[in-house]
């Protein structure tokens, strides 16, 4: 039973941010990134160059937009080194988000790297309320205009991630697009150790 309460919990929380992020989109659906004369032939499709731009758009347009929303508040003064970008505290709990971006159309061409394992392992021992959740927001380059695609904008669940280690580097890879295992936090913990180099007990 508590099992199932838990998985539960993680899969109403996706829905939440599901729910969450169509809204965001539907109030920012596009966005330039400079203006004409400082970007005169535009901007190459390439992801990464402005992947990190996107997060932040999306984390502080989360934040300004709070009440709209329906959420009480928004943080995002965070350490680097912290596993997820921002928090959402609303329904008297509070959600933890990494926000990624892709291109549209290349959800399932390439395994990402999704988060270190042995960090993510510290973070679910100590802390037992700890889910931490991915938005994967679908973009579209169109010149000096960032597009959102809410039918490629996905959330999922570190704890129901198909289980690949990275054995060059130690972290979990998947396809933003996958399906999901539905495991107990205690299952997830395990398949991190068992899985991991990195993770000392």
């Amino acid at each position: 039973m508590k099992n199932k309460t838990e998985i539960e919990n993680v899969l109403s929380e996706i829905e939440f941010i599901k729910n969450l992020s169509t809204k965001l989109i539907k109030i920012l659906p596009c966005f330039n990134i400079a203006d004409r004369k400082i970007l005169p032939y535009g901007l190459k499709p390439h992801t990464r160059s402005v992947a990190w731009l996107v997060e932040q758009v999306v984390v502080q347009q989360t934040k300004y937009n709070k009440d709209f929303l329906g959420i009480e508040n928004v943080n995002f003064d965070l350490p680097d080194t912290c596993l997820h970008d921002f928090e959402i505290v609303a329904n008297a709990k509070t959600y933890y988000i990494n926000v990624k971006a892709h291109q549209t159309g290349n959800l399932k061409k390439n395994k990402n790297d999704i988060s270190a394992v042995e960090k993510l392992f510290i973070q679910y021992t100590a802390k037992p309320d700890y889910n931490l959740l991915y938005l994967c927001v679908g973009i579209e380059f169109d010149d000096i205009t960032i597009k959102f695609d809410i039918s490629e904008t996905i959330v999922f669940a570190a704890q129901f991630l198909p289980i690949y280690v990275n054995p060059r580097n130690d972290k979990i890879q998947a396809y933003y697009q996958h399906a999901i295992q539905l495991r107990s936090r205690d299952d997830f913990l395990k398949l991190l150790i068992s899985n991991s180099k990195s993770i000392k007990l």
